[in-house]
Protein backbone atom coordinates (compact mmCIF):
# COMPACT_ATOMS: atom_id res chain seq x y z
CA UNK A 1 0.00 0.00 0.00
CA UNK A 2 2.83 2.24 0.91
CA UNK A 3 4.31 1.43 -2.84
CA UNK A 4 1.25 3.02 -4.13
CA UNK A 5 1.32 6.15 -2.17
CA UNK A 6 4.77 6.88 -3.50
CA UNK A 7 3.58 6.22 -7.07
CA UNK A 8 0.70 8.86 -6.69
CA UNK A 9 3.17 11.40 -4.83
CA UNK A 10 5.42 10.96 -7.59
CA UNK A 11 2.68 11.32 -10.46
CA UNK A 12 1.31 14.77 -8.71
CA UNK A 13 4.47 15.92 -8.13
CA UNK A 14 5.77 15.54 -11.77
CA UNK A 15 1.97 17.03 -13.26
CA UNK A 16 2.75 19.88 -10.88
CA UNK A 17 5.69 20.95 -12.58
CA UNK A 18 5.24 19.86 -16.00
CA UNK A 19 6.11 22.13 -19.18
CA UNK A 20 3.65 25.28 -19.99
CA UNK A 21 3.64 26.39 -23.44
CA UNK A 22 2.22 28.98 -25.75
CA UNK A 23 -0.37 27.15 -28.10
CA UNK A 24 -2.05 28.56 -31.23
CA UNK A 25 -2.50 28.34 -35.12
CA UNK A 26 -2.80 31.72 -35.95
CA UNK A 27 -1.92 34.66 -38.48
CA UNK A 28 -0.11 36.98 -36.26
CA UNK A 29 2.56 35.24 -33.89
CA UNK A 30 1.70 38.27 -31.41
CA UNK A 31 -1.99 36.93 -31.08
CA UNK A 32 -0.52 33.33 -29.75
CA UNK A 33 -1.33 34.30 -25.47
CA UNK A 34 -3.21 30.92 -24.69
CA UNK A 35 -1.10 28.78 -22.89
CA UNK A 36 -1.51 25.01 -22.14
CA UNK A 37 0.16 22.38 -19.52
CA UNK A 38 1.64 20.10 -21.77
CA UNK A 39 1.37 16.01 -21.36
CA UNK A 40 4.46 14.50 -19.34
CA UNK A 41 5.39 12.80 -22.92
CA UNK A 42 6.20 16.38 -24.61
CA UNK A 43 9.19 18.09 -22.84
CA UNK A 44 9.94 20.95 -25.51
CA UNK A 45 7.86 23.59 -26.61
CA UNK A 46 7.68 24.12 -30.82
CA UNK A 47 7.01 27.37 -33.48
CA UNK A 48 6.25 26.47 -36.88
CA UNK A 49 5.50 29.06 -39.81
CA UNK A 50 5.60 28.27 -43.33
CA UNK A 51 6.18 31.25 -45.01
CA UNK A 52 3.60 31.99 -48.02
CA UNK A 53 1.06 30.83 -45.99
CA UNK A 54 1.10 33.72 -42.97
CA UNK A 55 0.26 31.12 -40.13
CA UNK A 56 2.24 29.88 -37.14
CA UNK A 57 1.86 27.24 -35.21
CA UNK A 58 2.78 26.93 -31.27
CA UNK A 59 2.26 23.81 -29.02
CA UNK A 60 4.15 20.74 -27.03
CA UNK A 61 6.04 18.44 -28.49
CA UNK A 62 8.79 15.92 -27.94
CA UNK A 63 12.48 15.68 -28.78
CA UNK A 64 11.79 13.18 -30.68
CA UNK A 65 9.47 14.86 -33.60
CA UNK A 66 11.69 18.41 -33.20
CA UNK A 67 13.45 18.72 -37.02
CA UNK A 68 14.81 20.88 -38.88
CA UNK A 69 11.48 22.33 -39.80
CA UNK A 70 10.38 23.23 -36.36
CA UNK A 71 11.61 25.73 -33.87
CA UNK A 72 12.14 23.46 -30.95
CA UNK A 73 12.68 24.82 -26.96
CA UNK A 74 13.05 24.02 -23.67
CA UNK A 75 11.51 25.23 -20.81
CA UNK A 76 8.28 27.08 -19.76
CA UNK A 77 6.62 29.16 -22.31
CA UNK A 78 9.74 29.50 -24.61
CA UNK A 79 7.92 29.37 -27.39
CA UNK A 80 6.92 33.24 -27.15
CA UNK A 81 8.77 34.79 -29.14
CA UNK A 82 8.39 34.64 -33.60
CA UNK A 83 10.50 32.16 -35.54
CA UNK A 84 12.57 33.33 -37.83
CA UNK A 85 13.91 32.03 -40.89
CA UNK A 86 13.51 30.37 -44.53
CA UNK A 87 10.40 28.90 -45.09
CA UNK A 88 12.14 25.34 -44.25
CA UNK A 89 9.59 23.20 -44.68
CA UNK A 90 8.86 24.82 -48.53
CA UNK A 91 12.81 24.02 -49.11
CA UNK A 92 12.62 20.64 -47.83
CA UNK A 93 9.60 19.72 -50.17
CA UNK A 94 11.03 20.94 -52.86
CA UNK A 95 14.50 19.64 -52.35
CA UNK A 96 12.87 16.33 -52.29
CA UNK A 97 10.66 16.44 -54.78
CA UNK A 98 13.79 16.95 -56.80
CA UNK A 99 15.70 13.82 -55.55
CA UNK A 100 12.57 12.07 -56.39
CA UNK A 101 12.56 13.02 -60.03
CA UNK A 102 16.03 12.39 -60.60
CA UNK A 103 15.62 8.63 -59.50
Amino acid sequence: MQLYGALILCMTLHAARGLRCYTCTAADPKSCTDTKSCAFVFNRCFSLRVDGYNMVTKGCQTSLACTGFMDCCEGNLCNSATPTGPGVLLLLLVSSSVFTLSL
